[in-house]
């Protein structure tokens, strides 16, 4: 669990930096900075998802993790979980009359927790660290996490710093877990849950170019479809 723990940790100190320390970026600079993260997060999502070797899973995943993750609605209720958040915390004071503070609050904790959770360096990382212990991945995942925290803390508040907790839950759930299923695991599924998890990551960045919005936290789900395929071929087989 020691990668996830750093991994966390260092979400919430640049976060706290961002939101308390680095003063708000100028309208223009800010938008421009959205655009080029939002290229940079495309193009790494899109060349994740090209490590896809089964074309056929990738669309069924998208397709029914979409089906799911919209029946759950999985987006509301992690925007609620952060409006929840942000009034036990007393942290939407000025916002009484209308619902952009909390909106800023929950877009900053939903974005930041789809992007830190949603890529392959998460699932990979995690996995590593569940069934070797070796923790580089997330270590150097937690550098890119900390630059992204600086800047969206910055511009969307402290609700980015909250999105932690989603990390340490999502990244720990899948180190406990690959130590429980290690005989289980082998490098396909992991590529293909991975190069799902890319696709997902690479709708944020259209989000950020502005492109219609996209409820990427309800394709959440299908990042996993590929394990449950996977899971289902294996007991056929033995069957």
């Amino acid at each position: 669990m020691l990668g996830p723990f750093v991994n966390a940790i260092t979400i919430v100190v640049f976060s706290l930096i961002g939101a308390f320390f680095v003063k708000g970026i100028p309208g223009r600079f800010e938008e421009l900075i959205k655009k080029a993260v939002g290229l940079a997060v495309v193009f790494v999502g899109i060349r994740g998802a090209l490590a896809n070797e089964n074309m056929l899973l990738l669309i069924m995943s998208m397709v029914t993790g979409a089906i799911i993750g919209e029946l759950i609605d999985i987006d509301k209720r992690l925007n609620k979980f952060g409006l929840w958040a942000e009034k036990r915390l007393g942290l939407n004071s000025g916002a009484q009359a209308g619902i952009s503070g909390g909106k800023n609050f929950s877009k900053g904790f939903v974005t930041a927790s789809i992007l830190f959770c949603g890529g392959s360096m998460a699932i990979l990382g995690s996995m590593q660290s569940g069934l070797t212990g070796n923790h580089e991945i997330l270590f150097a995942k937690s550098v890119l996490d900390g630059t992204f925290s600086l800047v969206f803390s910055a511009s969307m508040g402290i609700g980015v710093a909250f999105s932690a907790l989603t990390v340490l839950f999502y990244q720990g759930g899948i180190a406990l877990l690959s130590m429980a299923i290690r005989d289980f695991l082998s490098p396909e599924i992991i590529r293909e849950m991975s190069a799902v998890g890319s696709l997902v990551v690479s709708g944020i960045g259209f989000n950020f170019l502005g492109v219609k919005e996209i409820k990427v936290a309800n394709l959440i789900p299908a990042m996993f479809v590929p394990c449950v395929y996977f899971l289902v071929r294996y007991l056929a087989s033995g069957a």
